[in-house]
C-alpha cells in the first residue's frame, strides 16, 4: 500500500498547474512579470510624456502672460504720456483762450454795444 501511496503522490505533484489561475506557473509567472514590467515601462514613458507636454504647455503659458505683461506695461506707460499730453495742451488752450479774450475786449471791432443808448 505505501507504493500505490507514493505513486498517487506523484501524481498529485506532477500535475501541471499552469491553466490553473490561482496558482500561476513560474514560467507564467515570469512572462506576466515581463509583461507587467513592459507594461510598466510603457506607462511611465507615457505619464513622461505627459509631463513633458504639460511643462511645454506650462512654459508657453508663462511665456505668453511675460509678454501680456510687457504689453500692458508698453499701454500703460502710452496712456500715461497721452494724459500728459492732454493736460499740456489743455493748459495751452486756456492760456490762448485768454490771449483771445484779451485781444477782443481791447479791439474796438469786438467792443459790445449799446443799442439802447443809440435809439434814443
Amino acid at each position: 500500500m505505501d507504493d500505490s501511496l507514493e505513486k498517487e503522490d506523484d501524481k498529485f505533484t506532477n500535475i501541471s498547474l499552469a491553466d490553473d489561475p490561482e496558482h500561476p506557473s513560474p514560467v507564467r509567472h515570469s512572462r506576466q512579470n515581463s509583461v507587467h514590467a513592459v507594461g510598466m515601462n510603457a506607462d511611465m514613458d507615457a505619464v513622461e510624456a505627459e509631463n513633458q507636454v504639460e511643462l511645454e504647455e506650462k512654459t508657453r503659458l508663462i511665456n505668453q502672460v511675460l509678454e501680456l505683461q510687457h504689453t500692458l506695461e508698453d499701454l500703460s506707460a502710452r496712456v500715461d504720456a497721452v494724459k500728459e499730453e492732454n493736460l499740456k495742451l489743455k493748459s495751452e488752450n486756456q492760456v490762448l483762450g485768454q490771449y483771445i479774450e484779451n485781444l477782443m475786449s481791447a479791439s474796438s471791432v469786438f467792443q459790445t454795444t449799446d443799442t439802447k443808448s443809440k435809439r434814443k
